[in-house]
């Protein structure tokens, strides 16, 4: 099996700056895991790596698309497949780093996302009622179905939501049932899986801290410009958040303080349900910072588990 290594967890952990020390130590490149990250224009509200903080690692899937591309969990999957494979040529060792846990699984498990035999004119109906009842009236619906979806799912996540209510349709069965018996696979990789996390209180307030320097950094006029270029609040890029926070502020619907404040609540709803998401996977690593003196004892910790899995051999050179 190829190797492979993930390094996840709830936003504001600090997996960028850890990921390029690893990166470095064990001869490998990037893969962003991030569903935000991907998109050109939009920096600032998805705290996405820089170029001068790459430190000459390559990156994959980052800066790829255009806000108005759709991107979602089978395009994730067909993209860093080929950045893998291209990873493995160079005699490399990917390492998958982001907070979307449902495209991580989908990699590592090769699920079947099949849609052949799509009902259109079901979606079609959804997409309306979401549109004239909003996102919450098809979460509500979902929630009747399939609870553990709902649960999994924000409503402002609607394409999930009207494709676990689409599957429910076709199927009769939860997806959320499917996908789990999609996790009982054997993955093609030899993987470890690494989940960095804080206490919550920490992780809280580095979240808080997070935002108001987004909106110190200019997140108001990145937006604002993404909007002057055409770009609506509607498309699939701008659901992420941050960025529909935003837009209603742009449209007087809040001030700046209830915008800040929204997009903490909201940051740190999503790290609690990416903390629920990857404790439940199977074989992950859990890493509390706060068990560490310094980053560089997380970083020796980690590489002797690589070693342990047979995916490093101690050296930047060779991959097992």
């Amino acid at each position: 099996m190829k190797p492979m290594i993930i390094l996840t967890g709830p936003t504001a952990a600090g997996k960028t700056e850890l990921s390029i020390k690893l990166a470095e130590a064990g001869g490998g490149e990037i893969i962003s895991a991030d569903s935000m990250q991907v998109y050109k224009k939009m920096n600032i509200g998805t705290a996405k790596i820089m170029p001068e903080e790459m430190d000459g690692i390559p990156h994959y899937l980052v800066d790829e698309l255009e806000p108005d591309e759709e991107f979602h969990v089978v395009r994730f999957q067909q993209m860093a497949k080929r950045a893998a494979e291209k990873i493995y040529e160079k005699g490399k060792i990917p390492i998958v780093v982001g907070g979307t846990g449902f495209y991580i699984q989908a990699l590592l498990y090769d699920i079947d996302f099949s849609e052949e035999d799509a009902d259109r004119g079901y979606r079609d109906r959804l997409k309306k009622l979401a549109e004239e009842k909003g996102n919450g009236y098809l979460h509500r619906m979902l929630a009747e179905v399939d609870p553990e979806s709902a649960q999994a799912v924000h409503e402002n996540n609607i394409k999930r939501v009207i494709r676990a209510l689409e599957f429910y349709e076709k199927t009769g069965t939860k997806i959320s049932m499917h996908n789990e018996q999609e996790r009982t696979k054997e993955s093609r990789y030899n993987f470890v899986y690494f989940v960095l996390t804080h206490e919550r209180k920490i992780l809280y307030d580095r979240i808080n801290q997070r935002v108001d320097r987004m909106i110190e950094a200019g997140l108001i006029d990145e937006v604002r410009q993404l909007a002057c270029e055409g770009y609506t609040k509607d498309m699939v890029s701008m659901q992420g958040i941050g960025y529909k926070e935003v837009f209603d502020y742009l449209e007087g619907k809040q001030d700046l303080a209830e915008t800040a404040e929204r997009i903490k609540k909201d940051t740190r709803h999503f790290a609690k349900r990416q903390l629920t998401w990857f404790r439940r996977e199977k074989e992950v690593t859990m890493i509390n910072r706060q068990d560490y003196r310094m980053e560089d004892e997380i970083l020796a910790f980690m590489l002797e588990k690589i070693r342990e899995k047979g995916i490093w051999d101690g050296s930047v050179k060779r991959i097992l």
